[in-house]
């Protein structure tokens, strides 16, 4: 079969008729050795060192979504790189940002991606929101064996429902269990400080505007504290990746764009360091 199918040129029928909407099953099928829970690693001895992504940070406001990440990856107590990128779309209505091990993460994503635009070549329709997000916690419980190595992924899932006309978060742990939150969420090593910045500074009533600014002062806040998220670096012209999704699909906002917000509040962490006050009552 694999003489013929290379001096023909053609693919085996089996390609050309996936009996599953579902591109993960499909390579379970077919080629089940490439799929990344399914690899063999040899003994570990002693704690891995790769790199990992930091901290994601999620909040929703009325007409959308906004999902943003540091730059920084860090491999033990080394800065691994400056300028990684984790912050990616799904598809025109969502997006995924990676913490955890950054190589697995990326190849997670790229995998996800592949299985939203398979079902909907497939199906001839798109997924629900709600059936996206259960793709992926399949995609990570099957990760498991590599996560219970010390090669987690936990990712945060944004994005607009068409159905319900709002922005909604999920989150996820390393078994693949789901949990929707409600307005803002954060995920990585320097979640912990992320969340509380946004617990005491997020409305459910903010624009799209303010959400933007609440997501980089969480993200400057968790890098004020945690040594592994990596805050504005405006010497070297690196800042968070902020991207919105709404009712008119995904958009990363550019260089420019971000690089305002983050020079914004530098300017005024001068004059306050701890950032904005909430009110005591």
């Amino acid at each position: 079969m694999e003489a013929n199918t290379r001096s023909t040129g053609r693919l085996p029928a089996a390609f050309l008729t996936p009996g599953s909407s579902s591109f993960m099953d499909f390579l379970s099928d077919h080629s089940p050795e490439i799929l990344p829970g399914n690899r063999s690693l040899p003994p570990l001895q002693g704690a891995v060192e790769a790199p990992h992504g930091t901290t994601i940070v999620a909040a929703s406001f009325p007409g959308g979504v906004v999902l943003a990440g540091d730059r920084r990856a860090t491999m033990g107590n080394m800065i691994a790189q400056r300028d990684i990128e984790k912050v990616f779309p799904a598809d025109e209505y969502s997006a995924v940002g990676i913490a955890g091990t950054a190589g697995l993460a990326v190849e997670m994503v790229k995998l996800f991606q592949l299985e939203l635009e398979h079902f909907e070549k497939v199906e001839g329709a798109t997924l629900s929101l709600e059936g996206k997000a259960n793709r992926l916690s399949t995609m990570i419980r099957s990760n498991l064996a590599m996560a219970m190595q010390g090669l987690a992924v936990v990712p945060l899932f944004a994005g607009y429902d068409v159905d319900r006309e709002k922005g909604r978060i999920f989150s996820y742990d390393v078994t693949g269990g789901r949990s929707e939150e409600r307005g803002y969420a954060a995920t990585g090593s320097g979640s912990v400080f992320a969340r509380g910045s946004m617990k005491k500074l997020y409305r459910d009533d903010l624009t799209e505007e303010q959400t933007l600014t609440l997501v980089v002062q969480a993200l400057y806040d968790a890098a004020d504290d945690d040594s592994a998220t990596g805050g504005p670096d405006v010497a070297r012209r690196i800042y968070p990746i902020v991207t919105v999704i709404t009712d008119e699909g995904f958009r990363r906002l550019d260089d420019t764009e971000s690089s305002e917000i983050a020079r914004a509040i530098l300017e005024r962490r001068l004059e306050q360091p701890d950032g904005p006050r909430a009110a005591l009552l």
